[in-house]
């Protein structure tokens, strides 16, 4: 998994998103800042409590330039059922791709082949279509949509201030470090 620092690979794919099914491609996140959260299946267990948490984030990004898209391999129709039949699905705005053939999903190099399914994968990708974060945890282990929030602040602010990089557990307006050689061992 050598994704970190990476182009996406292009797609084409339909999603559901604000009661319609939309067209969604690479071409789409050029530009932007995006997030792709893969996730195994609709009408589990885990997964509406983490997209049900990034939906409460979905505002904030929104405000930070970032688009969030949220891959499974079910169908967009799908997801249309889910978000109609959940109070949690129900309450997302961002656009939730069906990924049926799994070739979204392979291209994040995130598919479980014996299942057919996605690892609970996130992606953080830059306007230039790079990705500069990921998360992968295993099938019962939830993410957290503030740390991914925070991640997505440091990632911009690395990209807009080049020599400046965040520390552990850095928050926005928080010190940043200069790596320098009168920096080395005194951290």
């Amino acid at each position: 998994m050598a994704m970190i620092n990476t182009a996406i690979k292009p797609f084409k794919a339909t999603a559901f998103k604000d009661g319609e099914f939309i067209d969604v491609s690479s071409e789409d996140i050029k530009g932007k800042w995006a997030v792709f959260v893969f996730y195994p299946a609709d009408f589990t267990f885990v997964c509406p409590t983490e997209l049900g948490d990034i939906a409460d984030k979905y505002e904030e990004l929104q405000a930070r330039g970032v688009e969030v898209f949220s891959v499974s391999t079910d169908t967009h129709f799908t997801h249309k059922a889910w978000h109609d039949s959940s109070d949690t699905i129900n309450k997302i705005k961002f656009a939730m791709i069906g990924d049926p053939t799994g070739e979204i999903t392979r291209n994040f190099d995130c598919m479980r082949e014996t299942m057919g399914l996605a690892d609970r994968a996130t992606f953080v990708v830059d306007p230039e279509g790079i990705v500069q974060a990921m998360e992968i945890t295993s099938e019962g282990i939830g993410r957290d949509a503030d740390d991914l929030v925070r991640k997505i602040k440091a990632a911009q602010y690395v990209a807009a201030n080049p020599g400046e990089v965040c520390p552990a557990k850095w928050k926005e307006g928080e010190a940043t470090l200069a790596p320098s050689l009168d920096l080395v061992g005194k951290i």
